[in-house]
């Protein structure tokens, strides 16, 4: 018969093989040293292996060590997501969302404390992700932009992502037609090279060259036509409260779709996590407001 996990045990061992002594060990666990040593001496015998050579100030792994260290790593990481994720079932823990670093300014952050208002047990944590990032399993669920398949999530659409030019009121005043867009600077977003070539395309004037600075980031060209810098392809719902508050205006009124949306994405699992279903509900009220 198999016996069951000696818990103690390896929790001592897990400590020793990061620490490289009993005594950092005992640091972490907030134990003896000698307490360490006897666990992971009982580990040892309970398995009929050696884990560890014993120097004078330090510990070695043997083969057989270096084996369990690196086949506990993904158990015990799986065993602390579990453990997380029962815990926020049950109404407690934290709601950890990855998220574009621009939507995260532009649209989520403002916003963030009428959730506060809402749900005030509710704690946040908002961490760098979008399309460019893997999707975390350390996260509660993502926003994302793309067309809703990312195989292994489910998702839910929020906004359509619309592309329009945007710039300060003063420019605006000297852009008649979409023509006078060859005298102006235009913003590019270097990982949307095909924005202004398309909006310029419907426009009728494909002839126009977008030949302005490159940002990283929509928020940064954003922020440059905001100071008067030139005129940017702005994108929903990142310019919506920029608009709204006549920091800028869009100068034309063709608006053209970017042929992608914006998605609440997340594991099925955490739908049954209050904090999520907290966050969804807010969330799916809070775009139309």
């Amino acid at each position: 018969m198999v016996q069951p996990p000696f818990l103690n045990g390896i929790r001592a061992f897990d400590a020793a093989a990061r620490g490289g002594s009993f005594v950092a060990a005992a640091a972490a666990l907030h134990v003896t040293p000698a307490a360490v040593s006897r666990l992971v001496k009982l580990l040892e015998e309970r398995m009929g292996v050696a884990l560890f050579v014993r120097r004078a100030n330090r510990l070695e792994l043997t083969e057989a060590g270096l084996a369990y260290r690196d086949g506990l790593a993904p158990l015990l990481d799986a065993l602390a997501r579990l453990t997380e994720q029962v815990a926020e079932q049950a109404g407690g823990g934290a709601l950890t969302i990855g998220v574009g670093p621009t939507f995260a300014i532009r649209w989520l952050i403002p916003r963030l404390a009428d959730l506060q208002r809402r749900e005030p047990g509710l704690e946040v944590r908002i961490t760098t992700g979008g399309a460019a990032v893997a999707f975390s399993d350390r996260w509660t669920c993502g926003i994302r932009l793309g067309d809703g398949n990312w195989p292994g999530l489910d998702a839910v659409r929020l906004f359509g992502a619309d592309l329009l030019p945007v710039c300060t009121p003063t420019l605006a005043a000297s852009l008649a037609q979409p023509a006078a867009l060859a005298r102006a600077t235009l913003l590019r977003v270097g990982h949307a090279p095909e924005d202004w070539p398309r909006w310029l395309s419907a426009a009728g004037v494909a002839d126009v060259q977008a030949q302005g600075p490159v940002f990283e980031f929509y928020g940064q060209a954003q922020q440059a036509a905001a100071d008067g810098l030139g005129v940017a392809m702005g994108i929903r719902p990142y310019i919506d409260d920029d608009l709204a508050a006549g920091r800028l205006v869009a100068p034309f009124p063709l608006t053209l779709p970017k042929g992608s949306g914006w998605w609440l994405v997340y594991r099925e699992a955490r739908a049954r996590e209050a904090p999520f279903r907290k966050f969804r509900d807010w969330l799916l009220r809070a775009r139309t407001g």
